[in-house]
């Protein structure tokens, strides 16, 4: 028996296109986990659909409410909203156990007696004998009249054994699997808890679910799922066949699968620890796997106009850590300077056990346009901008020290006498103030502004030193340079 052309039904009748993200919460809401949000978003919000979100928290042991906590989070900072409030599937228990007493009284799923030492004979007879492990219960067709009363049982679904099931994916293409490899699997447990197949299928259908979007490891559990939905359908004529479609999951550079040796980390690990903007991570999740020509910088709206499951590839795609932060770092030269200060701030204050005013903030603000163009994360940034807000006297890295020493200390006290008699403090004036040092003592610019750089930020490196200048302020500036001035040199 196949299944493939009514698998486009809800595009072809017109429905209105429902997807959903079903995260289990067992961990951190992970890369391939949100480009599957994120696809699934984009898909609804390209089709003017609804975007839903399911919480599979089904087991209980490894479900955690830090987890979850942490999915949700990590939606938001993505800008992936979902329509109504969020479902969580073990609430829904009761209606999946029902579902499958449903399917035993129909006759399309059994009570199964089997124990698991019966199991693991007919497991290692299929080892000793070198063939597949295909599950051959007693029950299946026993006689009601013949089950006991008082032993423990689980549910299973009575699959399909002759013909084949085949599924036209969106992304694969056309699947096609033999039935008499599906086994008959379980629906509810022994003590009467339903299974991630049987509630998957429940509740996609009871939410109205359309277009299952997912990794291709789900493609297997797809014709298992199958099987439920046809036997449903079968009872109920009103359990609709979902549009499939199978993402090919993401590898790291070396075309292994993803790790967190290759940067696979929490979503919330991009944000915090490696300071990248959601709209960049946003893009670069588009881009493993899903590209409109040569295009690399996809705004939301553009990608919202653009998105289709025919511009999905069926190859792996490959995690680059190098060209996300390079996108990065376009998205913060674009950057919004008060938003990006605000982003900042809290690792300023965290790296210097400090407090930032609101006039320090805008200075802060300020500095963006000298900061964020070298910057390809807010860590950069920061410790970019660090030196803004360190106490005098400064703590001067090794390198620079030595910039104050020699030839060095004089033309820093020669500098310093200059920008004393500048008027109007601005980059200009100030730089026309150092570069007659520079001619005065027969040297190139550079030589008098390594010294001012190192007196001023305590480091080798820093934006322009006139803009460092300018951002310091007159009276900071001025003390900064006495501070490292030795007092034995005369001027």
């Amino acid at each position: 028996m196949g299944a493939s052309s009514e698998a486009r039904s809800g595009e072809a009748s017109g429905a209105q296109v429902v997807t959903r993200f079903a995260p289990s919460p067992t961990g951190f809401l992970h890369l391939g986990g949100a480009r599957t949000a994120l696809f699934n978003w984009l898909y609804a919000r390209h089709h003017g659909g609804r975007f839903l979100l399911r919480i599979e928290d089904t087991d209980r042991v490894r479900s955690t409410q830090p987890a979850i906590d942490a999915i949700l989070d990590g939606m938001r900072w993505l800008g992936l909203d979902w329509d109504g409030d969020a479902v969580f599937q073990f609430a829904r228990a009761d209606r999946h156990a029902e579902i499958a007493r449903t399917l035993v009284a129909s006759g399309d799923a059994y009570r199964c007696y089997m124990t698991q030492e019966e199991l693991a004979e007919q497991r290692a007879r299929a080892q000793t004998e070198k063939r597949p492990f295909r599950l051959e219960s007693p029950w299946r067709d026993a006689d009601p009249a013949s089950l006991p009363a008082d032993k423990p049982f689980a549910v299973r679904l009575k699959a399909e054994r002759e013909g084949a099931t085949t599924i036209d994916d969106r992304v694969q293409g056309e699947v096609t699997v033999q039935n008499a490899e599906l086994d008959d699997m379980i629906l509810l447990r022994s003590d009467g808890t339903p299974t991630y197949m049987l509630a998957v299928v429940v509740d996609d259908h009871d939410m109205g679910v359309t277009h299952v979007i997912r990794g291709d490891d789900h493609l297997n559990n797809a014709f298992r799922q199958l099987g439920i939905i046809r036997a449903l359908n079968r009872i109920a004529g009103d359990w609709p066949q979902p549009v499939y479609a199978h993402v090919p999951l993401i590898h790291g550079q070396d075309g292994a699968k993803l790790s967190k040796r290759h940067g696979a980390l929490g979503v919330e690990a991009y944000r915090d620890e490696l300071g990248i903007l959601p709209e960049a991570f946003s893009n670069y999740l588009l881009r493993l796997g899903w590209g409109h020509g040569d295009e690399e910088i996809v705004p939301r709206d553009r990608a919202i106009a653009l998105f289709d499951l025919a511009d999905v590839g069926r190859s792996a795609s490959r995690f680059d850590l190098k060209k996300l932060e390079n996108l990065n770092g376009h998205y913060l030269r674009e950057a919004d300077d008060a938003r990006l200060a605000t982003l900042v701030a809290p690792r300023i204050e965290a790296n210097l056990g400090i407090s930032l005013s609101s006039e320090e903030l805008d200075l802060l603000r300020r500095s963006m346009s000298e900061l964020k163009p070298r910057a390809k994360e807010l860590g950069e940034i920061a410790d970019g901008a660090a030196f803004l807000f360190r106490s005098r006297p400064l703590e001067l890295e090794p390198r620079a020290t030595a910039l104050l020493e020699g030839d060095g200390a004089a033309l820093l006290e020669s500098a310093r006498f200059a920008l004393d008699g500048v008027v109007e403090w601005s980059a200009p004036a100030l730089e026309a103030a150092v570069r007659g040092v520079a001619e005065a003592a027969g040297v190139g610019l550079g030589k008098v502004a390594q010294p001012l750089r190192a007196a001023l930020t305590g480091r080798t490196t820093s934006p322009g030193i006139f803009d460092v200048l300018e951002l310091l302020g007159r009276t900071e500036s001025l003390a900064r340079l006495a501070d490292a001035c030795p007092s034995e040199v005369s001027i």
